[in-house]
């Protein structure tokens, strides 16, 4: 059934919040998401009744927490539509995931004169790392152009596959424009090469269905906190035939089998690479979040927020010398925009004196600042509480923010 939401509002005690004397507006959800309040129940229930280390104790506890996070990697499986259980990897969000298969992949399978391949419009979560194992191997780090509408330009892409192109690492969505990628294409173009595509999906989970089987995808992450969930926690989906190939990221707890002075032998998906005590409580609380999501529905979450977005291009065109940076065909959720003679940040920390949460600078994405040649932009990210009363608002407010500067 549609979004109400009042009374998904209601599920958010932080929205009763008061900032300045005025109603907290919350639109920074790209950076990350209210909690609703039964993922901090989950998170509390662990904490008051079921707190114990897990896998490795006999006793009670031990094992109804063990239980518990091991169904929540079943609710990770089915959410993404994953094959196996054990493709599911908890690390601590998508920078670690990304961080993860950066070092392990690239020890692997990239040698010096080898080339990885990203966008233009990555996070910077999904440029540093490749740029540090790039370095390491003594490959190629190549970038996918994007034209002035914050899209990327396909025919660029498919020339850059070639014989050296180790991996494409790319954004399900962007953080910074709300562009939605092609992915399934681009994944059909480089498995024509045997080329092996991983997908950053933490601005996409909170926001669309994702099943990994139909993308045929190699590797997707996702975040906890950009999904309603607890911050420190995320996901990474590993095809079985790379994780098994791939070494080891990080060592000691429990991806070891067994041990001796003289030899280690690793554990077995996915544990392998799910070293040391894990964060139990916060994945107890991220598949509570993805409970929440599912009981709303993606489909009519993306209804809502796409009536949204739509609602506020129209009502921001409305203002004098506004200048929107990302105006893709497939988009969600996102808006960025500035005044052509206002810094962003000084509209920003207006609007926060009016109780008003936005995003304003280059959004952790500076090459797309660079494409555009500004300074950073003003972000309006929205979620499934958010309202028309509140883009108004918004809106009422911007146009006092231009008044002021004349």
């Amino acid at each position: 059934m549609p979004i109400h939401t009042d009374t998904v509002r209601k599920k958010f005690p932080i929205l009763e919040t008061e900032v300045n004397g005025h109603p907290l507006i919350y639109f920074d959800n790209a950076a990350t998401t209210q909690k609703p309040d039964m993922v901090m129940d989950r998170l509390r229930t662990y904490y008051e009744r079921e707190n114990s280390n897990i896998h490795r104790g006999a006793h009670f506890l031990s094992q109804q927490a063990t239980e518990a996070y091991e169904a929540a990697r079943g609710t990770m499986q089915s959410f993404i539509n994953a094959k196996y259980p054990y493709e599911i990897i908890f690390t601590r969000g998508a920078t670690e995931s990304i961080n993860l298969v950066a070092h392990s992949f690239c020890n692997k399978f990239v040698k010096a004169g080898d080339e990885v391949l990203i966008s233009a419009m990555e996070h910077h979560s999904n440029i540093v790392p490749w740029q540090i194992a790039c370095k390491e191997k003594q490959a190629d780090l190549k970038v996918i152009p994007m034209n002035e509408k914050g899209e990327l330009r396909m025919s660029a892409f498919r020339d850059l596959l070639g014989a050296k192109t180790r991996l494409v690492a790319v954004t399900h969505v962007s953080n910074a424009l709300g562009t939605i990628n092609p992915v399934k294409e681009m994944i059909e173009l480089a498995h024509e090469k045997n080329i092996p595509v991983l997908i950053d999906g933490a601005q996409a989970t909170p926001h669309m269905t994702v099943d990994v089987q139909a993308l045929d995808c190699d590797f997707y992450c996702f975040s906890g906190h950009k999904m309603y969930g607890p911050m420190g926690v995320g996901v990474l989906y590993g095809k079985e035939v790379w994780l098994n190939q791939m070494p080891p990221y990080q060592s000691g707890g429990e991806m070891i089998k067994e041990v001796s002075f003289k030899k280690t032998t690793y554990n077995e998906l996915p544990f392998k690479f799910e070293a040391g005590t894990p964060n139990v409580a916060d994945v107890l609380g991220m598949e509570a979040a993805i409970k929440f999501i599912l009981e709303l529905g993606h489909t009519h979450i993306a209804a809502h927020e796409n009536d949204l977005l739509a609602y506020a291009i129209e009502k921001l065109k409305q203002l004098d010398n506004i200048r929107f940076i990302g105006t893709a065909g497939k988009r969600t959720s996102v808006v960025s925009f500035l005044f052509e003679d206002i810094h962003p940040y000084d509209t920003g920390i207006i609007l926060d004196k009016l109780g008003i949460a936005v995003r304003t600078g280059h959004h952790c994405a500076q090459p797309i600042m660079d494409f555009y040649r500004i300074p950073g932009t003003i972000r309006v990210s929205l979620a499934v509480y958010n309202t028309r009363r509140e883009i108004d608002l918004l809106v009422d407010a911007l146009a006092r923010v231009r008044e002021m500067f004349g």
